[in-house]
């Protein structure tokens, strides 16, 4: 009877169906109040004016960030590394995003392979950037409708 319970349990850890859940994603919740400590720097306000989270101006609006191409929020002066790091393709995905709140000096200075890379951005977020981005990435412009869709209405 051992042999056939620890069998049943190999196969069952082996099996390519088993796969863990995905923790990774972020609970906004959680996230929204991670960001209470981003606020004094940022804000989050929609293309449309609505004042989502009130906030300081001392850092860009969040409006939009997951997926948008770094450095370039409209109207924000940016330093020249991360400008840089956008013009190169730098894009806020979930990987990207919490690299760089744990440390962007250190995150700018590997993403561009220059030990003279600065960030203008001096908070490290030790830890809830999975939450934060989950958070965030609720506030942005709609996703444009593919063209399958668009042919399908």
């Amino acid at each position: 009877m051992k042999h056939i319970l620890t069998a049943t349990l190999l196969g069952l850890l082996a099996a390519p169906a088993f796969t863990a859940p995905a923790f990774a994603e972020g609970d906004p919740a959680k996230g929204e109040k991670v960001f209470n400590r981003c606020k004094s720097c940022h804000t989050i306000v929609s293309d449309s004016g609505e004042n989502i989270v009130k906030g300081g101006r001392t850092g860009p609006n969040l409006w939009g960030i997951a997926g948008r191409t770094a450095g370039t929020y409209e109207g924000f002066k940016y330093g020249d590394d991360l400008a840089a790091a956008g013009a190169g393709g730098l894009v806020w995905d979930l990987e990207n995003f919490t690299a760089f709140t744990a440390d962007p000096r250190g995150f700018l200075r590997s993403h561009l392979d220059d030990s003279k890379a600065k960030s203008k951005m001096t908070f490290k977020l030790k830890k809830g950037a999975e939450d934060l981005y989950a958070f965030l990435a609720q506030y942005g412009p709609a996703p444009e409708a593919t063209a399958e869709e668009a042919a399908s209405e």
